[in-house]
């Protein structure tokens, strides 16, 4: 019996295990028949499924998701606009309307410019372009790197109507002759001048007098007395021989208002070179105390720098109180991130006359605009010592430099005094003042100032000043670059440094053992500090929002 039991159990056993084996069979012919009826896909039953899920979802959801610009190509005339404001000094709205005039019009084969040539418009995709922002000539003895050209109008100008040109040319003491061509609208042909000089905006003593090196200049070509009543002309291009097709089209700028109505103050702030360092807090305290002091606008020029001040800088541009204009060295200088930091930390000389280009396009630019242009760094504030704003200041200043001298002056100077870093270390934070709050924590100055005309800055004079250095005027139109220094008692140049300028380390111990408590700016307190925390906390300083 147990025998029959066992015999029973292994039979059933054998027939259920043939039975699996029959239904494997049979479905791996199944499958196989299904790939090669779907074309050898073995994953078709899965993108069919795919399909069918993407056909039951809304189209293009997961795409209308994305954060992407939406907004398409733009039109000519939004590149036109978008080109001008980073280019300002491409005269792209002339040339694109001169250009439909020329295929309107017929050449009258009698018409003769002087000289018995006529000049071709040059097309601006045939223009010299010198890292992004400069126009080129190469002339047989020396390059020129152009940045801007101007209308000068100016009363005292002795030379009548003329264009001034701020660049940079590789020679010193240019000999070589060129000329302006000046463009005006419903004119065919340009009016040919010679220019009338070149003056340098340096003085040799101070180094770098080389030939080979790219120096500063600005350049001036008189108007024709044929067409002093035409206004500014449309653009000019500089050129070595007076029939040329120019290499170069500056677009020239007159930014004259209507009834000659000028503000007060324009602030002009040199190429910013702050890759590395994050300046925006410090950035933000600054704009918004000279804001308070009365400055209209704040003209920027950017070399590198942080993002985060970026991001200031945007903030103020949007508000209208900055304007930002970007910058590069010219020639064969280095604009590499970085690189370009090292290079003008290391060449000193060559820094200091790079930064006199957008100090002098600054001056050109809104000489008719505001009443005083103050050339400032992010560290430094005319801070006035009994009245609260600049325009109180200068309403005390000038009946005692007219009681010294009859004159308006080309400049008015402030002396310059250390607020240095350590000064505060050595008698701690004050604890009601906020911790972001540099030059208000920062009251310790050094007792005596630097001598009177070193490291001066200035209130500058835009009807008589010619050529700008940092400190003061080089050249100016009618009695002089005659400068009035304004007494300590009424205003002084609050420089924030962590230490003094090489020239005055000597000096600068003196200064160190030599501090007094100075609460000036305290005045502006209660204002200032929640301008810069409002602002701090709409550009997310503080992180976020909870």
């Amino acid at each position: 019996m147990l025998q029959n039991y066992i015999s029973s159990r292994f039979t059933k056993r054998a027939l259920l295990l043939l039975l699996a084996w029959g239904l494997i069979l049979i479905a791996t012919v199944q499958l196989r028949q299904a790939a090669v009826s779907n074309g050898g896909n073995q994953n078709s039953v899965f993108l069919q499924s795919s399909k069918e899920s993407q056909t039951n979802q809304q189209p293009d959801s997961e795409l209308d998701k994305l954060l992407i610009d939406r907004r398409g190509p733009r039109s000519e005339d939004e590149l036109v606009r978008e080109i001008e404001e980073r280019l300002p000094s491409l005269p792209l709205s002339y040339w694109n309307l001169y250009r439909v005039k020329q295929q309107q019009s017929k050449p009258n084969r009698n018409e003769t410019n002087q000289g018995g040539c006529l000049p071709r418009y040059p097309s601006i995709f045939e223009l010299e372009f010198n890292n992004a922002y400069w126009q080129t000539l190469r002339t047989n003895n020396g390059t020129f790197q152009l940045f801007g050209a101007f209308y000068d109008v100016r009363g005292l100008s002795r030379i009548g109507p003329a264009i001034r040109i701020v660049g940079m040319i590789d020679r010193i003491e240019p000999t070589v002759r060129t000329y302006c061509q000046m463009w005006w609208e419903n004119e065919r042909y340009p009016r040919i001048v010679e220019i009338l000089e070149y003056k340098y905006v340096w003085y040799k003593k101070w180094g770098n007098y080389k030939q080979g090196i790219y120096q500063p200049y600005v350049i001036a070509c008189k108007v024709p007395q044929s067409h002093w009543h035409r206004g500014a002309p449309a653009s000019v291009s500089l050129v070595e021989r007076r029939c040329d097709t120019a290499s170069n089209n500056l677009r020239v700028i007159y930014n004259r208002p209507p009834n000659d109505k000028k503000h007060d103050f324009a602030v002009c702030v040199k190429g910013l070179d702050f890759l590395h360092e994050d300046l925006s807090v410090r950035m933000v305290e600054w704009i918004e105390l000279l804001n308070l002091l009365g400055a209209d606008k704040i003209f920027f020029y950017e070399l590198q720098v942080h993002p985060n001040v970026s991001k200031v800088l945007q903030h103020y541009e949007r508000l209208g109180r900055v304007h930002v204009t970007p910058l590069t060295l010219p020639g064969h200088q280095p604009n590499v991130p970085g690189f370009q930091h090292l290079y003008l930390t290391k060449k000193t000389n060559h820094k200091r006359q790079n930064e006199l280009i957008p100090y002098n396009d600054c001056l050109y630019k809104h000489m008719y605009e505001f009443k005083y242009i103050v050339l400032l760094d992010v560290d430094e504030v005319i801070m006035p010592v009994r009245d609260a704003t600049w325009r109180e200041l200068m309403d005390r200043v000038m009946p005692k430099a007219l009681k010294l001298r009859n004159e308006t002056r080309a400049s008015y100077n402030v002396r310059n005094v250390y607020f240095l870093d350590d000064l505060l270390h050595s008698h701690g934070a004050f604890k009601d003042i906020p911790s972001w709050a540099h030059m208000l924590q920062h009251v310790f100055r050094s007792k005596n100032f630097t001598k009177p005309n070193q490291y001066i800055k200035c209130f500058h004079n835009p009807e008589r000043v010619v050529t700008l250095h940092n400190h003061f005027p080089l050249a100016c139109l009618g009695a002089g670059c005659t400068s009035y220094p304004i007494d300590t008692t009424d205003a002084q140049l609050q420089h924030y440094r962590a230490d003094c300028v090489k020239s005055l380390k000597k000096s600068c111990v003196e200064y160190r053992e030599n501090s007094v408590l100075d609460t000036t700016i305290w005045r502006y307190k209660d204002q200032l500090i929640p301008r810069v925390n409002s602002t701090l906390r709409n550009l997310g300083f503080f992180g976020p929002v909870s």
